[in-house]
């Protein structure tokens, strides 16, 4: 029988607002492909187990979500599985990030034929460390033509810091790199991080 614990009703409801959306989309899909999945909650997030046995779960921070597969190094190989964050899709911050409902779906159903095998969790690899990402020169000319933009950004966590690196380097034009720079130099001097929109205060 599905089951559907009043926990995660709560935790999703306590979530930042743009993280409900998608943790409702996730839990609404996983139970469509498995009807006979049990939720729970453990180590303080909501999972999802079939035939007695973890199968995937999700969960939601302050600025992003994640979902993931107890085996998700089976499920997914390659350019496929995302090992940024702590599930298999890395830091989801829109429903739009997520694979298509089909494919979440199908993935589930590989996941409940795994645990119906019985098979164990295959250990992640260790994560490599990443590299430090160079600071583009546009970038530090307009932190050095503002102190207090210079000043938090070094203070800024390695991981902040990337995140507007890398926000600003994935621009797709010179235009919308330039809109980036000033959006991002303007939020750094006020100490803001990348999401700080999805932060709470």
């Amino acid at each position: 029988m599905p089951t559907r614990d009043p926990r995660i009703d709560a935790y999703i409801k306590k979530a930042q607002p743009f993280a409900r959306p998608i943790l409702l989309h996730l839990r609404a899909v996983v139970h469509a492909a498995c009807p006979d999945v049990e939720e729970t909650i453990k180590w303080g997030f909501p999972h999802f187990d079939y035939r007695g046995g973890m199968m995937c779960a999700m969960a939601s921070f302050k600025a992003h979500c994640v979902f993931g597969f107890w085996n998700g190094s089976l499920l997914l190989k390659g350019d496929s599985r995302n090992a940024d964050a702590m599930g298999d899709f890395g830091r989801i911050i829109a429903l739009s990030e997520l694979p298509s409902k089909a494919r979440i779906a199908a993935l589930v159903k590989q996941a409940m034929k795994l645990n119906e095998a019985g098979v164990k969790r295959v250990a992640r690899k260790a994560r490599v460390p990443k590299k430090p990402l160079r600071l583009p020169a546009d970038l530090a000319a307009a932190l050095a033509n503002t102190p207090a933009a210079s000043t938090a950004f070094k203070a800024f966590s390695p991981s902040a810091r990337r995140e507007y690196i890398e926000w600003i380097t994935e621009a797709k034009s010179p235009a919308t790199r330039e809109r980036r720079l000033v959006t991002a130099v303007g939020w750094i001097a006020e100490g803001k991080r990348r999401n700080w929109k999805y932060e709470k205060g």
